[in-house]
């Protein structure tokens, strides 16, 4: 394994002078700012329409929600996510729990809870789809592999190196996030109580597992499934990178496929078997949270399963494609 290492050492080295990365860190610094004021204004709204008792702003949305669930203009599976928000919202209102209580942290929660399935994967991507595509373009493929190494070795060094990045893009994002987003509404709130644990139900959501955990718990909760869905990602990007020659080509293809999930998302409840594709089981946080799985039978274990099975055979064909291409050519 020694003689991996300086070849991941050198695919870092080739991922920061192409300056992508810090791409990655220069649109999270526009976009959270911009994310933070647009916060910031609503909350001040809120305080002006409401006043400063939570429940009285929590009440309206029930209200509201309720309300639209009489409007025969109101898609059915629209309905759905509201009766269940209102049973959270109820639940919420019951223990005396702020859901939305404002603090830097919470920005962070439904920051990263809102960019798990796409914008995140979308960073992630960047990095990822030319990690192979490019050396070719660039015809630098030629000259690292008459090196006397393994083609084996080669590309496990670019998936290692793959691995650190999609873990330092998730870990930038919430240091971003909770940085610029606590200048404005203050960095307490980690021992924040959230729930977690609603369950779809017969008759709308099941209560009985629900229990109070620290916000920062659900965060590092959060953290762990967005990396999953972001290396997922990153493996499939890789392999069409390997299978494709065009970085262009490369970016398009998984660019076209995390649009098509969100659409799918909404749209796919009557198509049973599109739960097997990758891109509609990317919102992985929404389980932590309770909202209801665009398909029925989608659960937690389910959506990881059929992530890691997508994660697996994409290295698979990517060492197969890899090592037997002629690649010189």
């Amino acid at each position: 394994m020694n003689s991996i290492w300086p070849l991941v050492q050198n695919e870092t080295i080739k991922i920061i002078k192409k300056k992508r990365f810090y791409v990655v860190l220069l649109v999270l610094l526009v976009l959270v700012p911009m994310f933070t004021y647009a916060q910031m204004r609503q909350a001040q709204e809120n305080r002006t329409k409401f006043g400063e008792d939570w429940r009285v702003e929590l009440q309206q949305a029930i209200t509201d929600n309720q309300n639209s669930l009489g409007s025969d203009r109101v898609p059915e599976e629209w309905k759905k996510y509201r009766r269940v928000f209102v049973q959270q919202m109820q639940y919420y209102l019951e223990n005396d729990v702020n859901p939305n209580e404002p603090g830097g942290v919470t920005f962070t929660r439904e920051f990263l809870d809102n960019s798990s399935s796409l914008f995140i994967p979308l960073l992630i991507m960047t990095i990822a789809s030319d990690l192979v595509s490019a050396e070719r373009t660039g015809g630098t493929i030629k000259m690292l592999l008459t090196r006397p190494i393994r083609r084996w070795k080669v590309l496990l060094s670019k998936l290692i190196t793959l691995t650190m990045f999609v873990s330092l893009i998730v870990v930038s994002t919430f240091i971003i996030s909770y940085v610029i987003s606590g200048a404005a509404f203050g960095y307490s709130g980690f021992n924040i109580p959230v729930f977690t644990g609603f369950q779809p139900g017969d008759t709308g959501t099941d209560m009985s597992s629900v229990h109070a955990i620290a916000q920062w718990q659900f965060i590092l909760m959060q953290m762990g499934l967005i990396w999953f869905v972001g290396l997922t990602v990153g493996l499939l990007a890789f392999m069409v990178s390997v299978l494709v020659r065009s970085t262009a080509a490369s970016i398009v293809i998984m660019m076209a496929a995390l649009i098509a999930g969100t659409i799918l998302t909404n749209m796919a409840a009557s198509w049973s078997t599109a739960k097997y594709l990758f891109m509609v089981n990317l919102g992985l946080t929404n389980y932590l949270s309770g909202s209801p799985a665009p398909i029925e039978g989608m659960t937690l274990p389910f959506s990881l399963g059929v992530l890691a099975v997508w994660a697996l055979a994409s290295v698979i064909v990517s060492f197969a494609v890899f090592t037997k291409r002629d690649v010189l050519n």
